[in-house]
């Protein structure tokens, strides 16, 4: 059974940026159950958390009984979308793409439903676009497009504008192949509704002008917000990159510490974005922050959620574990997994021959500024190893010492670590 009020759920969470006719569309969904589909272009080996926005969408489309398609762009993939870039994108090799496809719909399968009346599909576009010939693709797609319009798309005028950069037909082209996906998917999957970024719309509308034109089908667009932050950063970077789905590129503890620390400005609107409480809920938390910001309540709601909804509970119970004993436990009580997290991306990491000094190693690793320092600190008690505190400046990291023997965690003060990897002798 398909359930109203879509469009009102999507806009009270600040997800419509534009769409074609509201009316419309508000009535083709209220009439029965609707196909949608939005695109994925494989240009890593995973995800990053900026593609939760579109992905999380479809779940709201399925959750409304309606049935989402995901696109891995297996053709588009390969010739690059001119969308939001001042450049032209590096043409990446077919093996390799092929094998970002593969990743990103294994990482895309746990966000959505495949049983049932609104199962999700996953599709590549690359089948039905590898085979055909350039004569059959300008006569029954190009011939559509017209170029006096394209020019005008804000992802080809912005390039154009830019002296000395321009665009090349290759990505010139994308347009038509998004198109074409969406003129593909209307006529064999039924779908008729295309969602996307807002980045997107050009290439978007250009596809339900095709729809409309080439088959006849009743075809609306949608587009979401760019996620942006308060102070102007760019969403999703840090110093250390891009904060990725996959936790073999970025850890669950980094991957929960980042939404952790949004600023409170961002919070409601990111648990709107990206969760499925309900206003209720999101209202609540914020109003506890007002009342105790130092709690950072909602940071931590969004957190959790966000962090199980890609990761799992068990690397929830992980992250609250690393976190509670960095600052307040004992380092013992973790888990090999944990540090290994801590090793990844988590804390600032130092190798460490066996038998090394205590003294030479923290200055070595910063945590004093020279050994005399380091001497002091220890002998005045305000160093541990592994949470056991030292007093002999003498002290060595041997191998008996270190934690599933190769871990040290300096501690200097309360907030202040280095963790030492015993390198392989």
């Amino acid at each position: 059974m398909v359930k109203k009020d879509l469009l009102n759920e999507f806009s009270w969470r600040g997800l419509v940026s534009q769409s074609t006719d509201r009316e419309t569309l508000d009535k083709h969904l209220e009439t029965g159950q609707r196909t949608v589909y939005c695109g994925f272009d494989p240009t890593a080996s995973s995800l990053h958390i900026g593609s939760l926005v579109p992905l999380l969408a479809l779940k709201r489309f399925q959750e409304f009984g309606h049935k989402p398609i995901i696109l891995v762009g297996g053709a588009t993939g390969l010739i690059g979308d001119p969308s939001g870039r001042d450049s032209e994108r590096p043409l990446n090799t077919e093996e390799t793409v092929l094998e970002w496809v593969d990743s990103l719909k294994k990482q895309m399968t746990g966000f959505l439903d495949f049983q049932g009346k609104s199962a999700a599909t996953i599709v590549d576009n690359l089948p039905w676009t590898a085979g055909l010939d350039v004569i059959s693709f300008l006569r029954d797609i190009g011939k559509h497009f017209s170029v006096n319009a394209m020019i005008q798309r804000d992802s080809v005028k912005s390039r154009l504008a830019r002296e000395g950069e321009g665009i090349s037909y290759t990505e010139f082209s994308y347009m038509l192949l998004q198109s074409m996906d969406f003129l593909q998917l209307a006529k064999n999957n039924g779908c008729t509704i295309q969602l996307g970024g807002n980045d997107q719309w050009g290439n978007i509308v250009s596809g339900v002008d095709l729809v409309r034109r080439g088959a006849g089908i009743e075809a609306h667009a949608l587009t979401l917000p760019l996620v942006t932050k308060s102070d102007g950063t760019k969403f999703g970077k840090t110093a250390g990159g891009s904060i990725w789905l996959d936790e073999a590129k970025t850890s669950p503890y980094s991957f929960y510490q980042y939404w952790l620390n949004v600023a409170d400005e961002d919070a409601g609107s990111f648990l709107k974005y990206f969760t499925f409480l309900e206003a209720d809920e999101i209202d609540g938390s914020i109003g506890k922050m007002n009342e105790s910001p130092g709690d950072r309540f909602p940071q931590k709601l969004l957190a959790n959620n966000v962090t199980e909804m890609v990761h799992g509970k068990t690397a929830v119970d992980s992250v609250r574990r690393i976190s509670e004993v960095l600052f307040r436990g004992d380092v013992r009580d973790l888990k090999e997994g944990d540090f290994q997290q801590l090793e990844m991306d988590g804390l600032e990491v130092f190798g460490v021959q066996r038998d090394a000094g205590l003294l030479a190693s923290m200055a070595d690793t910063g945590i004093a500024k020279s050994r005399g320092e380091a001497r002091n600190l220890v002998k005045s008690g305000g160093v541990s190893v592994n949470s056991i505190p030292v007093s002999d400046e003498s002290h060595l990291l041997t191998r008996a010492d270190a934690l599933y023997g190769k871990y040290y965690l300096i501690r200097r003060g309360k907030k202040n670590f280095k963790l030492l990897v015993l390198e392989k002798s």
